[in-house]
């Protein structure tokens, strides 16, 4: 048995919000600060996300307006974000070198495209705050002792006592089990953020196109969930920004169902009788023209035309003028409202987010302090919260260790480190 370690704060996670929770109790005066990490490398969720860029956050600045990326945790966060928000945590990077950038669709990374350099920015400055950390260390056990705190057992026998416990451990079940034997409630776990796999899908032959503006309605159970945005075509289904929001949003009630609902797609986001008056049209003024020289809908790639038009046999080669009113109905239906079924859900778009997590009214979002067991702190996604991709989870993860690093400190410096 290792001697134990007597310390102000342990933080219980090695990712972005164990980083960024003990970096802010340490720059804010908190003495001896430790992260404890699972695995055998801290970082790894910011190495591995935006394919190694690193999404940093979300050019998304006012503070209600960001909290609506939330399919769950909303309106707790619209106090955090008022605390610390987008431009914030730019603001805090750029402050401690790392520059970043803001991409056409509001994402920010850093300028550099590598997430090595987001974990350098963090490595380095957890150094110069003083913050130590070790790997390969799972915890076991905590108990609260009272005024002495809390003792933490770890696998390999080390044992620490800590006046402060921060559990940023993100979506592994281990932390979880912690929060639940201090005695919260733990929302069981659904992945988030995942695209569709489709019965019967008549577009495989499209796969990588794009298309802009489509409306989407999802039937799931009773409820309905509605979206707009770009989609992408793979080879068995659909996936893109509109159906990973999508997903998010209907996340918990997908998992319920196994993943079997119904899609309804409008293609061209017009309505049902303007698709038919542009069909009309066309048919008056090209009638000499083919369906596949010439046809009305810009936003639909010709290589997709052509799996519609393949679909309700009809020939690509077929001229307007022959273009009988029956075909004209049976494509302005399946352009506006073309139904899948929706068999099971595809890859991540985003790895690693899931819905569940510690019952948010259990938390202070003040302070993020546990309202069960005074002294546990809680950050990041191991808080029934998540993001739609884009940056949103990282940022949930940023602001909540922000605060709660703050609050830590504020709170020891108060002398009320011994409960």
């Amino acid at each position: 048995m290792k001697l134990d370690k007597v310390v102000d704060l342990v933080v219980i996670g090695g990712g972005a919000a164990g980083f960024m929770g003990a970096i802010k109790a340490a720059e804010e005066g908190v003495i001896s600060v430790v992260i404890l990490e699972a695995t055998k490398r801290t970082l790894e969720k910011v190495r591995i996300s935006g394919g190694g860029r690193c999404n940093v956050t979300n050019a998304c600045w006012e503070p209600t307006e960001l909290s609506q990326n939330y399919p769950r945790g909303k309106s707790s966060l619209i106090g955090a974000f008022n605390q610390f928000a987008t431009g914030d945590a730019v603001a805090w990077f750029e402050e401690r070198g790392l520059p970043l950038i803001i991409e056409p669709d509001g994402r920010i990374f850093p300028k550099s495209n590598s997430s090595k350099e987001v974990i350098r920015c963090l490595l380095n400055t957890a150094n110069r705050a003083g913050v130590s950390y070790s790997t390969k260390m799972i915890v076991k056990t905590i108990k609260f002792m009272g005024e002495k705190g809390f003792f933490l057992q770890c696998s390999d026998g080390t044992s620490f006592n800590a006046k402060k416990i921060l559990l940023a451990t993100g979506g592994d079940p281990r932390g979880k089990k912690l929060a639940y034997c201090l005695g919260h409630q733990v929302i069981p776990a659904a992945p988030s953020i995942f695209s569709f796999n489709l019965t019967d899908f008549y577009h495989r032959t499209c796969a990588g196109i794009t298309v802009d503006n489509a409306y989407l309605s999802l039937k799931c159970g009773s409820k309905l969930f509605k979206e707009y945005g770009r989609i992408l075509i793979t080879h068995k289904g659909l996936s893109g920004p509109a159906i990973l929001r999508l997903s998010a949003f209907a996340a918990r009630e997908l998992h319920e169902t196994r993943y079997k609902a119904l899609l309804e797609v409008n293609w061209t986001s017009a309505t049902n009788d303007s698709i038919k008056d542009s069909l009309k049209l066309y048919r008056e003024n090209y009638s000499s023209r083919t369906l596949i020289q010439k046809y009305p809908f810009e936003g639909i790639p010709k290589r997709l035309w052509i799996s519609f038009l393949s679909y309700l046999g009809i020939s690509p080669q077929t001229r307007w003028g022959g273009f009988s009113k029956s075909q004209e109905i049976g494509l302005c239906d399946l352009l506006s409202k073309n139904v899948f079924s929706i068999n099971s859900r595809g890859p991540y778009g985003e790895e690693f987010v899931t819905a569940g997590g510690v019952c948010l009214n259990e938390v202070n979002f003040k302070s993020m302090e546990s309202r069960i067991q005074k002294g546990l702190y809680f950050a990041g996604e191991v808080l029934d919260i998540d993001g739609v991709t884009g940056g949103f989870n990282f940022q949930h993860c940023w602001t909540s260790a922000w605060i709660a690093g703050k609050a830590i400190a504020k709170d020891l410096a108060l002398g009320t480190g011994r409960n």
